[in-house]
């Protein structure tokens, strides 16, 4: 194989319910995620074949900042997958199972470069306030995250925030309702370069193959640039803040329709 595709999952290639009503779409929907017995996520149905389709002939690797548990329930045409990235790159899947090997590599990585998730929690939880935060969670013992109400958030919080995180050696991001904390080590850039490394051992892929990506908040742009060749979609946290590259690609459409014409740039590329 001389391709290899990495793709975020949420607004990317999946489509919650407030997605598709931020981005109206007519096109017929597949659900793939269920939570509670309940639907929660969409693609187009013809995303959801041809990616299918794709995945058969191509590998490629489901990337996410989700937790493993969060990814567990999505039921993405082409599973199962050899590789998968969760937690932001903190984790690799293979076969469904955390590599520890990989994941002790990534912890010794964070505690060498700065502050601990430990110290940052508590720095955190000092700043933040019941009044504006809806959640806080300790995601798959990596880094945190909140769930806040956008017309409380305090305009200056996730500013400040994010220059204490830089001076630690960590990074603040927004993404719709939650604000991640996010080690510099953590990066789904690295994931998917191991994965790289380990298909081309494996005998699946060239060693000169390339490597297409889509993404579309900010914890993907380095995922994005990496790559050989990659493509966002015209909403999300790139979209806002009008971020470009000169190898990355732009959608003509928003939402789940967006999802759908970045399988089709997908298939051109496999």
């Amino acid at each position: 194989m001389k391709t290899l595709i990495a793709t975020d999952l949420d607004r990317t290639m999946i489509y919650s319910k407030a997605a598709l009503k931020a981005a109206p779409s007519t096109a017929d929907l597949r659900c793939v995620e269920l939570a509670k017995h309940k639907p929660v996520s969409f693609m187009t149905v013809a995303a959801a074949d041809l990616l299918a389709e794709v995945s058969a002939q191509t590998p490629l690797i489901p990337t996410t900042t989700r937790t493993i548990a969060q990814f567990k329930r999505i039921h993405l045409p082409g599973e199962p997958w050899r590789y998968a990235i969760t937690s932001n790159g903190g984790n690799i899947l293979v076969d469904g199972t955390p590599d520890p090997e990989w994941l002790g590599a990534v912890i010794d990585a964070t505690r060498a470069a700065g502050a601990s998730l430990a110290e940052v929690a508590a720095e955190l939880q000092s700043r933040i306030s019941d009044e504006w935060v809806d959640k806080f969670r300790i995601a798959d013992d990596l880094f945190c995250y909140l769930v806040v109400q956008l017309d409380r958030l305090p305009p200056s919080f996730l500013t400040e925030w994010g220059t204490w995180c830089a001076d630690h050696g960590w990074a603040a991001s927004q993404q719709g309702r939650k604000i991640y904390s996010m080690p510099s080590t953590v990066c789904k850039s690295r994931a998917v370069a191991e994965v790289r490394k380990r298909l081309i051992a494996e005998g699946r892929l060239d060693a000169s193959a390339t490597v297409v990506a889509a993404g579309d908040g900010a914890l993907d742009a380095e995922m994005l640039m990496a790559a050989d060749a990659g493509i966002r979609p015209r909403h999300g946290e790139l979209e806002a803040l009008n971020w470009q590259y000169p190898t990355v690609a732009l959608t003509d459409r928003s939402g789940v329709d967006a999802g759908e014409e970045i399988v089709r740039w997908f298939a051109d590329r496999a």
